[in-house]
């Protein structure tokens, strides 16, 4: 009888030289949800390769279940003219095999035996389950029954991944999974992967996968790997807990602490503050990993403050954009982005999310209806393809001086220092770079001229979950707006204080939460039977107004929450300039103080005003609820 568990034993894998696991041991239980993670360039696509035999270790062995299937998503993405349906059908190889014997068979005991296991495989429901598998991902029943070659490569990955959970592995491995699928098709996935009956590890960055899918995490961290119990935030909570002898990290959280203690003593005394306050200490708590994660220069993001504009600072009237003289993508769009909006943008890929962030960075234009945003007003846009088409040869250092042109080596090489391109990594070539680093690149180039309005199309593809991290603080920092398209839950989330469905043909606002979006997605708010009635007044229980007043009442709270958290990272920069500035020998003009001391007490007074515009709006929904 052959081993029931996946060992890793004194494993050793070196690439072109360079060491990658070096004497690396792990041991997954049978039934294990393992979720493998590790900085960006740590190897863990590489582990992956050498636990399904692609790469052959230098050292050490992998003892695998014996009999156990092993699924892993080929790199070759499917191609012809077979249909997805066709595809993931074909992915039960045993299925396909005793269909055609079936077919052909002359024997009777021979055909009673298949007929038998095709029963026992449920073979005859195959079809019905590889709709329910594809639809998830996103395939209607029409694009369900065209020929694979009329997709793109992202929808062909799409396939690939649809075949392999269908084909139900006992050990199912997955690179990325999301890195091609829009948040819808996250969220199913994830859903699916919560009830997978078998061993399953998953490369991911999708901290609210991490945390509902998996039991365990594999750190994969300077070549050696340690198995953590529970999902990502148990992990990060033991890993904290190591580095807890860390000064800086420690004097951050000790000055959290103390402002989420001013702030309960002088807001604990009412009723009406208590349940505020216990937010506020919710807020914070999940603010503070980030805050120590941040201290890595490698993960700097820092999005340069634009010039103040005033709201709104574009406005959609009736419009409609496309392109060229077919039908218009997108159509009575009214829609008003004020000058610190966080919007995300919802929706399946293919309705149009992409088509409507690139009319309002001015790539297109309306084809009726108004578009008005001042002359002066500045736009950053990422998109993967500016990831993609970096050139090699290149270094940041000569694609930054290209880009500000005119502008002198100190400032060029101050706005590579925001986002972590320092001394002589700023003269590294390209092709050296990590993805993660090439997504910080494309970040810094497309925010040199300080924009007003910064468009971020899926962020986070190559960027590793401490990297997403420090992405959404400097999104929580930066005083201009953002419209935000992305399949990360976490980071929509904690960033977006409002949120627009991009779906039939327009864009709306969408009044619930990401909740509520949730259930919407996964179904689970269809009605399966009638209201509870009020026996006294024979009148359902909550009428659809009183919904939408809670939904509104909530979203309202948490754009306050987000807008104070804003504020209070300011303070906190200006507090950490004047001490900065106290320090610097000989001492540094006294009009620079006296500057950082005005813009102090302005930020200090803005602070206040939102932190009663939170009470307030925690006050009206409180007030609903005792109604």
């Amino acid at each position: 009888m052959g081993p029931r568990m996946l060992t890793i034993d004194d494993l050793t894998v070196r690439l072109g030289g360079r060491s990658i696991l070096e004497h690396a041991s792990a041991t997954i239980p049978q039934g294990a949800r393992v979720g493998l993670i590790g900085r960006n360039g740590a190897g863990k696509s590489t582990l992956m390769k050498a636990m399904i035999g692609e790469i052959e270790p230098d050292d050490g062995e992998i003892s695998k279940p014996s009999r156990a299937r092993i699924g892993y998503i080929a790199q070759q993405a499917p191609n012809g003219s077979m249909t997805p349906e066709q595809v993931v059908l074909a992915a039960d190889v045993e299925r396909e095999q005793l269909l055609v014997e079936a077919e052909t068979c002359t024997d009777v005991d021979r055909l009673g035996e298949v007929h038998e296991r095709l029963l026992a495989i449920d073979a005859y429901s195959a079809p019905a389950r590889a709709a329910k598998i594809l639809s998830g991902l996103g395939f209607d029943q029409d694009m369900q029954q065209q020929p694979v070659d009329t997709f793109s490569g992202g929808w062909k990955m799409r396939i690939a991944l649809g075949a392999l959970l269908f084909s139900e592995p006992d050990i199912l491995m997955l690179d990325e999974p999301s890195n091609h699928l829009d948040l819808e098709a996250t969220l199913w996935l994830e859903n699916f992967l919560k009830s997978y009956p078998a061993t399953l590890v998953v490369i991911s960055h999708e901290r609210d996968l991490l945390n509902k899918v998996v039991d365990h995490i594999l750190h994969l961290q300077g070549g050696q790997l340690t198995l953590y119990p529970g999902g990502y935030d148990a992990f990060e909570k033991q890993r904290a807990e190591r580095a807890a002898q860390q000064a800086a990290a420690k004097a951050s959280q000790d000055a959290q602490r103390a402002r989420l203690q001013d702030y309960v003593a002088r807001n604990s005394a009412r009723a009406s503050t208590a349940k505020q306050a216990q937010s506020r200490a919710k807020m914070l708590a999940r603010m503070q990993p980030i805050a120590a994660l941040i201290e890595d220069p490698s993960l700097s993001f820092d999005f340069p403050d634009p010039s103040e504009l005033r709201s709104p600072m574009l406005t959609l009237e009736q419009a409609a954009v496309g392109y060229g003289d077919a039908p218009p993508v997108l159509q009575r769009l009214n829609m008003r982005i004020d000058a610190d909006d966080r919007i995300a943008l919802l929706g399946r890929n293919g309705n149009g999310k992409t088509t409507l962030a690139r009319l309002l960075a001015k790539q297109l234009a309306p084809a009726e209806g108004e578009m008005a945003a001042p002359g002066k007003m500045k736009v950053g846009y990422f998109t993967q393809y500016q990831v993609e088409e970096l050139a090699g040869e290149d270094t940041p250092l000569g694609l930054m001086t290209s880009a500000m042109r005119g502008k002198p080596p100190g400032a060029v090489r101050g706005q590579l220092g925001r986002f972590g391109f320092s001394g002589s990594r700023a003269e590294t070539r390209v092709e050296k770079l990590s993805g993660g680093e090439r997504a910080r690149l494309a970040l810094a180039l497309i925010t040199r001229d300080a924009p007003h309005l910064l468009i971020l199309d899926e962020p986070t593809n190559h960027l590793d979950v401490d990297a997403r991290e420090a992405l959404i603080q400097a999104m929580n920092n930066y005083s201009g707006a953002v419209i935000l398209i992305s399949h990360d839950r976490h980071m929509v989330e904690l960033s977006a204080d409002r949120l627009v469905l991009v779906d039939g043909g327009t864009a709306k606002e969408y009044a619930g939460s990401m909740e509520d979006y949730i259930d919407f997605v996964l179904g689970r708010n269809q009605p399966k039977k009638p209201a509870k009635q009020d026996k006294q007044k024979g009148k359902p229980a909550a009428s659809a107004k009183n919904r939408s007043t809670e939904r509104y009442l909530k979203s309202e709270l948490s754009k306050a929450e987000k807008s104070m958290a804003r504020i209070a990272a300011e303070v906190e920069k200006l507090d950490a300039a004047m001490i900065e500035l106290n320090q610097t020998k000989p001492p540094a003009p006294g009009q620079k103080m006296e500057l950082l001391l005005a813009n102090r007490a302005a930020a200090n007074e803005k602070l206040s005003r939102a932190e009663a515009e939170w009470l307030a709006a925690g006050e009206k929904l409180e007030q609903f609820a005792a109604q």
